[in-house]
């Protein structure tokens, strides 16, 4: 009978040595799968940073692309194409050129 208690003692502690190990080997698992999530994360908020930044990057181009459609459709734009590529003016405007 005395047997009998130091085999069950002897089994019930391997018993919980291996349940031990079977408990830090899912810590490790688990501790490594936080940091690649954690990772992870980082990616996408640094990710979420530059594409905010591009939409304000385009937004304040859109904006830009607007008001020079404006200007194209001026009576303002005319004339300063008509100056600068034509070489056009009105009949009592004098035109000063640079001389090289």
């Amino acid at each position: 009978m005395a047997g009998t208690r130091r085999r069950r003692k002897k089994n019930n502690r391997t018993g919980k040595f291996y349940i031990g190990m079977i408990v830090l080997a899912f810590v490790a698992v688990m501790s490594v799968q936080i940091v690649k999530v954690y990772q992870k994360d980082q990616e996408y908020i640094s990710r979420q940073e530059e594409l905010v930044q591009q939409l304000e990057d385009e937004s304040e181009r859109a904006e830009d692309l607007k008001e020079y459609e404006a200007y194209t459709k001026s009576q303002q734009y005319v004339e300063d194409t008509a100056k600068s590529k034509l070489g056009l003016a009105y009949d009592n405007e004098i035109i000063f050129k640079e001389q090289d």
